[in-house]
């Protein structure tokens, strides 16, 4: 199978997988979209193609900027607006290695999100029904 082709299933199943996920899965997605955007935008740098590094960023600024936005600041209370804070520092540090080709930014995005996705993925599935069912009533 071609790369275009492996490309094009792989396309695919995360737009399937996107499609049914509940809100938690969904988060996780974009959180492992937005890590895997910033190595991909730091190979981009190391290769001196700037127009792929400038797509990879801008694509991590929009997962950075739909997390950080969909924060429910009024039920998250303090985490939410120390996460809110951070994605807005994570912006700015993506900023800085937009405009000067650096990749120390990028690495220092990564290494606070990592851990983020990290937490994520160990909350429990009981908590996860008692947040749906908050919202749902």
């Amino acid at each position: 199978m071609s790369l275009k082709g492996i490309n094009a299933y792989k396309k695919g199943s995360v737009k399937q997988e996107v499609s049914t996920a509940d809100p938690h899965r969904l988060t996780l997605l974009l959180m492992q979209g937005a890590l895997d955007r910033v190595a991909y935008a730091k190979g981009a740098i190391e290769r001196k193609d700037f127009e792929s590094k400038a797509e990879f960023i801008s694509k991590v600024s929009a997962i950075l900027l739909y997390l950080r936005d969909t924060l429910d600041l009024d039920a998250g209370g303090e985490i939410a607006s120390n996460l809110y804070g951070l994605y807005d520092y994570m912006l700015e540090r993506i900023n800085v290695a937009h405009m000067n080709h650096a990749i120390e930014p990028l690495d220092e995005v990564y290494s606070l999100l990592e851990p983020i996705r990290t937490a994520w993925l160990q909350v429990p599935e009981s908590e996860k029904e008692r947040a749906y069912a908050q919202r749902a009533g």
